[in-house]
């Protein structure tokens, strides 16, 4: 399960960013995932969710966001969503494309930072 170690790689990245703005946690990580990533979804969010034990991320969600597969047609000269990703055709005029536009990302939006400062008596 390569999701695992894609989880611990977005929780280093995530912490790395969150101490460098002075977080005290995360609340939530918002993450962009392809149909065409290679990631299965529930498999990385298992993997979160071990992952995030022990560090500054722990009690945080993960937020992810499908990004559909787009492909350009050069016959309608358009950019179009694929209904089916084991058709690349265009889906208007059917013409086979292999002119990927959307749908690898594995990108880390923002994160949901916890910037409260401890009080202090």
């Amino acid at each position: 399960m390569h999701e695992l170690s894609i989880a611990y790689n977005l929780v280093d990245i995530a912490s790395q960013a969150a101490q460098e703005a002075g977080a005290s946690g995360v609340d939530a990580v918002y993450l962009r995932l392809g149909k065409l990533s290679g990631v299965e979804k529930d498999a990385l969010l298992f993997g979160y969710d071990i992952a995030i034990k022990g560090t500054l991320l722990e009690g945080s969600r993960l937020e992810i966001e499908d990004v559909p597969v787009m492909v350009y047609c050069p016959v309608c000269d358009a950019v179009s969503e694929l209904p089916d990703i084991q058709l690349f055709c265009c889906p208007q005029c059917g013409t086979p494309t292999g002119d990927i536009r959307q749908g690898k990302e594995l990108e880390i939006l923002s994160l949901e930072i916890d910037d409260e400062q401890p009080a202090y008596s």
